[in-house]
């Protein structure tokens, strides 16, 4: 796509963007970059692009709450299951909710319970490789990518196998909740996802009372276990699917992003085969060059004002993590996948108290996903009928055909 003019981001508009831009939205990132990075909405939003800003707000809990209630209640009413969801879980929930929940999980994802689930991560890319090994063609999301955090996840919460297949259908459905805009469908869809995930978890989380796991590799027990004085019962099982969502959505778009731009360069694809140590700091340059998450928001606590715009107090900012990880005041070469990259300080795991939970697990899953994918298969190509996913504030693939030999 040619680069976008001024006067074309004078007019965008998030909630009803323009053709394109969800396929490519890169050129009118880098124009607000240029242009606007304090960007008006017509709804009384505003879009930042700046690393710089992005950086501080994130870091800054007093001016910029995450708290959703507000906003959510007229896009999901009060009653609505994504309502409850949306304003129950982790990350749209500021002190003290968030420092409880967050506790608890740091806890069951400290850098031990990280390594001991290296080998079984490890089994399970082997095994999924294996499975495509007869088939000439073969969908690198459907096949793989988006079978390994689910994976991993299950294990985490000890879901029976047989439980795990809803799970991405659920997860993709709630979070797509999050687009600007929603059908009908798209709302019902996910208000009886919301449903169907909680009715299951709670009778797995009743069961795990009964029969506790090892609260040291059992992220459910160490939850219930915590549950007495710290989390309601609502706040158990929405904390439970925010968790199982976020670590499938992020960890399956980085897998699949960081597959599908190898082909846009690559002499870093060639550079990669050749040393796979590579991946180390190239796991990090595929989560700031195509991020899984495109968009954050928080609203302002206070009246402020920021190049020469004036916030009021409770102001929604789209903050645009994708443009912001391609600023040229921050990165050299934004525009070029550089897998030596460094330092790397990208925002593709938001920052500061919100900084995610599961980053590292999320790390180590695309390292050895990708270099092991590498490995098995050196000469995959893609078939060029590849599908996104469709929305705005994730950014991934639903589809990846490509063959394998």
């Amino acid at each position: 796509m040619s680069e976008i003019g001024r006067d074309l981001i004078d007019g965008f508009d998030l909630n009803h963007p323009p053709a394109g831009f969800i396929q490519d939205p890169f050129p009118y990132y880098r124009a607000m970059l240029a242009h606007q990075p304090v960007l008006p909405q017509p709804d009384g939003s505003f879009i930042l692009s700046r690393f710089a800003d992005l950086d501080r707000i994130y870091r800054d809990t007093t001016l910029y709450s995450s708290d959703k209630k507000q906003a959510f209640l007229p896009k999901f009413g009060g009653d609505a299951p994504l309502y409850e969801h949306h304003t129950t879980s982790l990350v749209f929930n500021d002190p003290p909710l968030h420092t409880r929940v967050r506790k608890i999980m740091v806890g069951a994802l400290n850098a031990r319970a990280i390594s001991n689930m290296e080998p079984g991560l490890i089994d399970t890319i082997d095994m999924l490789l294996a499975d495509m090994a007869d088939r000439t063609e073969v969908d690198l999301i459907e096949d793989f990518a988006s079978k390994i955090p689910i994976q991993i996840i299950g294990n985490m919460f000890n879901m029976p196998m047989e439980d795990r297949e809803p799970l991405r259908d659920w997860s993709l459905a709630i979070l797509g909740a999050l687009e600007p805009t929603l059908t009908p469908e798209q709302e019902a869809w996910g208000n009886q996802s919301v449903k169907d995930f909680k009715l299951y978890l709670k009778d797995l989380a009743d069961h795990r009372r009964k029969y506790p796991g090892d609260p040291e590799t059992d992220v459910l027990t160490r939850l219930i276990e915590s549950e007495e004085g710290q989390l309601s019962g609502t706040e158990l099982l929405q904390n439970c699917i925010f968790i199982l969502n976020a670590g499938h959505e992020t960890t399956t778009n980085l897998i699949g992003n960081a597959l599908a731009v190898l082909h846009e360069f690559p002499e870093q694809m060639q550079a990669l085969k050749q040393g796979p140590d590579l991946i180390k700091t190239g796991v990090d340059e595929f989560l700031r060059f195509l991020s899984p998450n495109q968009f954050g928001n928080r609203e302002t606590t206070e009246d402020i004002e920021l190049d020469g715009f004036k916030f009021p107090k409770g102001t929604n900012l789209h903050l645009a993590i994708g443009a912001a990880n391609r600023d040229p005041a921050q990165f050299d070469q934004p525009d070029q996948l550089i897998l030596a990259r460094k330092p790397n300080r990208h925002l593709a795991f938001a920052g500061g108290p919100h900084l995610c939970v599961g980053f590292q697990l999320a790390r180590m899953e695309g390292r050895i996903a990708v270099n092991r994918f590498l490995k098995a298969y050196p000469d995959y190509k893609l078939t060029g009928e590849a599908e996104l996913g469709g929305r705005i504030r994730f950014r991934g693939y639903a589809k990846l055909p490509a063959t394998l030999k």
